[in-house]
């Protein structure tokens, strides 16, 4: 019905906008335009887009660039926007123009509407209103520097804030298991195949440490973010704003994140390339690699209970079967490799958006910063469940883990320096053959004296570094 509409003007004509929406005429075209995907920008692109609207408003005030009346409202209404209460005004679909201007635009037009109705309602004189989308809360920037800056404020928030947090987390249960599981001697495995003995605790060790160098490349790659385009407006010269602007707008910036960030050094750089954003999506690639590896030892070692390795027994937390009663699946470990593997595919968006970089202007950016955010999102969240409902309820199954200890080959491996290797190759052969451990087989062919077969094949020293004392 015509009343639900109601018609705004922008410079290609009129345009039908809800009636109840907060945004103008420049968004509607973007929703018309772009009925794609379904998909929108959530919660932490809005909130940076709030963040950096705010900051622009008061650093404008501050330079005597706005009316202190109008940058005020313009500045509580995009905290409102920064801190979720217009989220539903954000229809813009990721595919788009690609330089985020639609979304910018859907940003000012919110901001402007909302700065608009604070005005009148606070009865204030008609030269402080209406606030204009781009006269006022654009005022010195453009989308140009504007989303290239607000993708890397919600990137490090969302890293900084949700991401390393959850990995902080799994690395101290990782670790805890680590010590708790020390004295478990199990198998070791290369190749899939029986190798010399490990320690239990020696693998979740070695888990743990994945993880905290996971955390260290994502502080890196967060790091490299700090630098924001602002200011260098359409093509990176800094027209149409003041000189000061971009400091004191990110000051601004940092106030409001808690977090630090410097004008970029090279604004042709910040707004033509994207390189830190692939850079540091490259260190979540490599942290899903190592959760894809974490995930996936942790699902083998667990497989049973009767036909698999049982080293380890996982929590049961939902029937795994529709059809075989009982039966109950690693879950959360085939969630993180699933999360994983959407993040190895995002790599591939950020690596062709990346090169995507023409003359002055990055023209892949709403994609680049979808992809981004959800690959942090998705790891965050895959890692926190991960932890709570998998590792922290891990336990080691010792008897079953000395069973197949017992019956590995390759526990000869320790007797090369009493019998030679090709001796113990025999050994191991026969071993393997017979089903029976190699402890017997050296016993029965009398190979070394009985007294010091089990110093030969003690295998808790064979997890540690070093020769025996004696050997021939």
């Amino acid at each position: 019905m015509a009343e639900d509409f109601r018609v705004e003007r922008d410079s290609l004509g009129e345009v039908r906008v809800p009636a109840n929406a907060l945004y103008g005429a420049q968004t509607q075209r973007a929703v018309e335009n772009f009925p794609i995907s379904g998909q929108r920008f959530g919660r932490r692109m809005i909130q940076a887009l709030g963040i950096v609207k705010e900051a622009a408003a008061r650093a404008n005030a501050e330079l005597g660039t706005l009316d202190p009346v109008v940058a005020e409202a313009i500045a509580k209404a995009a905290s409102e926007v920064a801190n979720g209460r217009w989220d539903g005004e954000f229809p813009v679909d990721i595919y788009q123009t690609g330089s985020g201007t639609s979304t910018n635009m859907n940003t000012n037009e919110v901001v402007a509407r909302l700065a608009t109705q604070a005005l009148r309602s606070e009865g204030a004189p008609p030269e402080d209103g209406p606030v204009h989308p781009n006269d006022h809360v654009n005022f010195g920037q453009s989308s140009n520097d504007v989303i290239p800056t607000a993708i890397h404020v919600a990137a490090r928030l969302a890293l900084e804030e949700d991401l390393i947090p959850a990995l902080e987390r799994l690395h101290a249960a990782l670790a805890e298991k680590a010590e708790a599981f020390d004295e478990v001697v199990k198998s070791g495995r290369t190749h899939l195949m029986d190798a010399t003995p490990v320690r239990l605790g020696q693998e979740f060790g070695g888990y743990a440490a994945q993880v905290e160098k996971g955390i260290g490349r994502v502080r890196h790659g967060s790091g490299e973010l700090a630098e924001l385009a602002l200011g260098g407006t359409a093509t990176g010269t800094g027209i149409n704003t003041h000189i000061e602007f971009p400091p004191r707008a990110i000051h601004r910036i940092n106030a409001l994140t808690g977090l630090t960030f410097v004008e970029a050094p090279n604004h042709f750089e910040a707004q033509a390339a994207r390189d830190a954003l692939v850079s540091a999506h490259g260190a979540l690639n490599t942290l899903a690699v190592s959760l894809m590896k974490i995930a996936d030892d942790i699902r083998w070692l667990a497989s049973g209970p009767t036909s698999g390795l049982s080293e380890i027994s996982l929590p049961a937390i939902q029937p795994g079967s529709s059809i075989m009663p009982g039966k109950v699946n690693p879950v959360m470990s085939e969630a993180l490799m699933m999360a994983s593997a959407r993040v190895a595919g995002n790599q591939t968006t950020l690596t062709v958006g990346g090169g995507r970089g023409n003359f002055e202007l990055n023209v892949m950016m709403p994609v680049m910063a979808h992809a981004f955010l959800e690959s942090t999102e998705i790891l965050a969240g895959a890692v926190t469940a991960f932890t709570e409902r998998c590792v922290d309820g891990i336990r080691a199954n010792e008897e079953r883990a000395r069973e197949l200890l017992e019956r590995n080959p390759s526990i000869a491996t320790a007797l090369n320096l009493h019998i030679g290797y090709d001796k113990a190759s025999e050994v191991a052969k026969q071993a393997a053959r017979e089903g029976r451990s190699v402890r017997d087989v050296v016993s029965e062919l009398g190979l070394l004296p009985e007294d010091r077969i089990d110093d030969a094949l003690n295998v808790r020293e064979m997890t540690e570094p070093g020769l025996p004392e004696s050997g021939e």
